[in-house]
This record gives C-alpha cells, structure tokens and sequence, in this order.
C-alpha cells in the first residue's frame, strides 16, 4: 500500500466577496460498490447485455471511468474517496479476490478507502494481498492490529494528503461489530467509534490540521451519532447501511448532505449506480462554510468507456461458462432487496428459505431460516442463469443442519428483529415457521405467536421440544449475533454450497412464481 501525497491544482478562487483565504473542495465519491464492475438493472441484479444496449441499466467501471473525467475536468480541486466494501457481490469477487478492485481503484485514482466488513470475508489474508496491491491508503481507525501480523503497517488510522497546498486528514471506520459480520480472525480487536474518531481528530488537529474528513463505514445511524458526539469532523463519507441520500431522488432516506451541527453527511446509495459529488467550501480557520451537492445518476447517458468494458470482459471471461449457463425461469421479478428483506417478509426469502428446507426435509428438519443480510440481490423475470444465482448468493456459504429447543429458536427470531430499526442483516427470513413481531416493544420482547408447520397447518411452537433446524454456516457458527447457535446440538455445517442448493430447487420446480403467505407479520 502506498500512502500518495496529492499535489492539486493552483488555489481556487471563490465568488466576489469570498475571503481570499477560502479553500474550495469537491468530495467525489462511493461505497458498497460490491464487485459490480458491470452494469446492474433497476434491482441491482444482473444486466444483460442486451437492456444495457436498450438503455435500461445504471453504474458498472466503464461509466464511472466517465463520470470521474468528466467532474474533475469541471472541478479544479477534487477527491476521489471509497467508504468500504469493494468486495464481494459477483463472480469477480469469487474467482479475483481483491485483484480486480485493486486494478480498477488503481486506474480510477482514488485517494482513499475506508475497511468494510466485506473486506474481511476471506480473512485478514484476502485484505492484506489487497492492501499491498491498491495504492491508496486503507483507512480503519477503530481497530487494534498490533496482534494481527498480516495487516500490521499495511491500513492507517487516519492520513494527510495535500490538495492545492492545502493539508486534508483523512480518518476510516470500519464496522465494530466485524467479527459477527466477516472472518476478520481473533487477533484484531473493533473498537467504539465515536472514541476512536475523537482520537484521531485531537492527534490531526494538534499536527495543525483543520480540514477532516471521515470515511465511515457504518451506517447512516452511526454516522449522525459520531456527527452530533464528537468535534472537529467536517464531512462524513458514509456507507454499509446503503443509504441514499439526495435532494432529488424519490426514496430517498435524507438530503444531500445531511447536516448535523457543522459536519456534513454524505452516502450515495451503493453498487455504482451513483456517483457521489460534494462542493464542500473551507474558511481560513478551516470551518465549513458551504457544502452543496448531489449524487449523479450513472445511468444510459453516461457513455461507457470502451477500453475499461473490453479489461472487464477479459477478467470474465474464465466465469463466462459458470455465468451463463441456464439453471430456472421465473415467472415474476423476485424480490431479494436490502429495502424489504431486511424488514419484513420477502419474496427471495421465502425461495431461499424454501430450497433449503426441500433439501433436507426427510433428515427430520422441520425450520429453516436464513438472515436476510445473505441475500443480495433480486431476479429479474424470465430465464434465471448460475450467474444471477451467485449475484443473490456470492458468499459460498454451506447448508448447515442442527437441533434447538423452541426456547432457542425463539431466541433466534428474537436476535434476528432486535436491530430492525437500523436495518440489519441479521433479520430472518422462514420456511416451515410463522411469526409476528412487534419493532415498538423493546429488543429481546418483540416476537410473539412463533409457529411451526405441522401436517396441513401450523401448531404453536414448544419452548420445551428439540426442532431440527436448517440455515447457513455463517448464521450457525454465530454470525449477526446468533451467538446462541454456536453450541446448538449435532450441529453439521459442511453442507452443499447454498447457491447450488437454490438453484437445483429452482430447476425442480419448474417455472417459479414467487409469492408472499404472510409468514412473518409486523404488529
């Protein structure tokens, strides 16, 4: 990793009347960009090449290579920053690693990244290979690596650069619940935030430091908290929880930039689909006195540039034959969004749910579940390839079987809504069980009427009684806080892989309508 100190362009001078002293920046920007160096659809799935032709998809490299140009030929100053998690979402990811990103990051020029939790998925060995390959510096302030050999020296806590003479300090968060979320190992320990940042802005300030930017790779929930509990932070490059923020788009969950106090909040929704662009304006005390914007839309009116689409079709091409092979066909789109999945009873869920549940009903299971967070991506209707599969499923996580008390399962369901609120992976979708939640009720009292499939209806479950249960390695061995799972009885975790497991369901069924039952139900 190689930290680059940016000489930029000559001082930009402001409208008349501005003080001379003025610093004008423009904060370009991603995150969850999620191996999708190809153009998705509307859902975030797969694009064929055929609507991308037709003009119906957004994002992938090639336009944002376009995007890039294009704003830093109108702006004098800009910076180019990443708030987490490159990794994971594609074949790419699969066969590549952090290769791929790393190249792409490397020609896009960007300043800065922040470590997400997907950047630990493959342990601290992926990451380091990763570090040691990108030239900007990994940022990651809330992490102790001193006991983490592999990492140690390679990711900084926070880093200068110099824009136009001016010094910027540039601070990373990562999320301090990784080890529930990735494989990041037992040698590094995650840290409170808000401390971690007020530590380093003391350390950047007392160096004579007075323009700080935060790479926040922790939610848009965090991100207000860290904003409104700390001083000296000036702008907040967020990601992780996928939020949009934007003065235009419909959905939206805040404006562009949100301000709390005098720090302003940044997120551009996540995959590529949006570039994010902030005009941020310095006094000479180094104080934001302006800072306006809007993320922009990398959609059929930015053209793709050839060279980048002709490199990713080659780092392709050894996935073509997995990718395109024929598995299923839908009848319907199928939902497998972060926005309802999340949340409440979703259409990718109860399939996901389902499939693993046909594969291992005759060994006497009788539940299955899988956390929401697993699920990726949605299915565009019609004819559904292994590639579109592994988009839903990218991380080669194996069917997992065991045995629970209903106490236990309870329990489960009752971890799996304790952080609706923010929008957790951890929310369960069912096969085989019923439920009700109630979000106003406090975390650990909010599930009730939990029913398990008996003949031709439900029955109420038994606290007392041992069900068979199926899910997935990451859920079993404690992942998203099912902490209570890691001991649960004749546990079996090396099951097939589950994107293999989705698509022969789906192939077995024939045609694949899906459907929501009201298994799950919010009070």
């Amino acid at each position: 990793m190689k930290t680059r100190l940016l000489a930029g362009a000559a001082f930009l001078a402001l409208s008349a009347g501005t003080a001379s002293a003025d610093f004008a920046l423009t904060i370009l920007h991603t995150n969850d960009f999620h191996d999708r160096f190809e153009p998705i659809s509307g859902s975030a799935s797969t694009c064929s090449a055929e609507d991308n032709a037709a003009g119906e998809c957004f994002g992938g490299t090639a336009r944002l290579v376009t995007a890039l140009a294009e704003a830093r030929a109108a702006k004098e100053n800009t910076l180019l920053l990443d708030g987490g998690d490159q990794f994971q979402g594609t074949l790419f990811y699969t066969y590549h690693k952090g290769r791929m990103a790393a190249e792409f990051m490397n020609q896009l020029g960007y300043d800065a990244m922040a470590v997400g939790n997907h950047e630990f998925d493959n342990g601290p060995e992926v990451l380091a290979e990763f570090a040691d390959l990108l030239d900007a510096p990994l940022l990651m302030a809330n992490a102790d690596l001193t006991s983490e050999p592999l990492l140690k020296g390679k990711i900084a806590k926070s880093t200068v650069i110099e824009k136009a003479g001016e010094k910027l300090g540039l601070i990373g968060l990562t999320p301090v619940d990784n080890p529930e979320l990735a494989s990041p190992g037992k040698n590094i320990v995650f840290t409170d935030p808000v401390q971690a940042v007020q530590a380093e802005v003391d350390a950047l300030t007392e160096d004579g430091i007075d323009k700080i930017i935060l790479l926040s790779h922790s939610g848009y929930g965090v991100d207000q908290k860290i904003a409104a509990e700390t001083t000296g932070v000036d702008v907040i490059v967020g990601g992780h929880s996928h939020t949009l923020l934007s003065n235009t788009e419909e959905g939206a969950e805040g404006a562009y930039p949100t301000m709390v106090g005098k720090t302003a909040i940044v997120s551009a929704y996540a995959y590529g689909r949006s570039l994010g662009m902030l005009d941020v304006t310095f006094d000479d005390a180094g104080e934001v006195v302006e800072a306006t914007g809007e993320p922009r839309l990398l959609d059929a009116s930015v053209a793709e540039d050839q060279a980048v689409v002709a490199r990713i079709a080659e780092l392709g091409k050894p996935l073509e034959e997995i990718r395109n092979r024929l598995v299923a066909e839908t009848t319907e789109a199928i939902d497998g969004s972060r926005e309802t999945c999340r949340v409440q009873e979703c259409a990718m869920g109860n399939l996901v749910a389902q499939a693993m549940l046909d594969r291992v009903k005759d060994q006497g299971v009788q539940i299955a579940f899988t956390n929401g967070g697993g699920l990726r991506a949605s299915i565009d209707a019609g004819p559904v390839t292994m590639g579109e599969v592994l988009t839903v499923l990218p991380f080669q996580n194996t069917l997992s079987t065991f045995q629970v008390t209903g106490k236990e399962v309870i329990g489960a369901l009752e971890n799996g809504v304790s952080q609706i609120e923010e929008g957790a992976g951890r929310f369960l979708q069912v096969a085989g069980l019923q439920y009700s939640f109630d979000p106003s009720k406090p975390a650990g009292e909010r599930v009730s009427d939990v029913r398990v499939a008996e003949g031709d209806g439900f029955g109420p479950i038994d606290p007392a009684k041992t069900y068979g249960v199926v899910s997935n390695n990451y859920v079993r061995q404690g992942g998203d806080g099912f902490a209570s799972l890691v001991g649960a009885a004749n546990a079996y975790d090396f099951g097939p892989d589950l994107a293999d497991v989705l698509a022969e369901y789906m192939a077995e069924v024939g045609p694949y309508t899906p459907a929501l039952d009201g298994r799950i139900t919010r009070k």
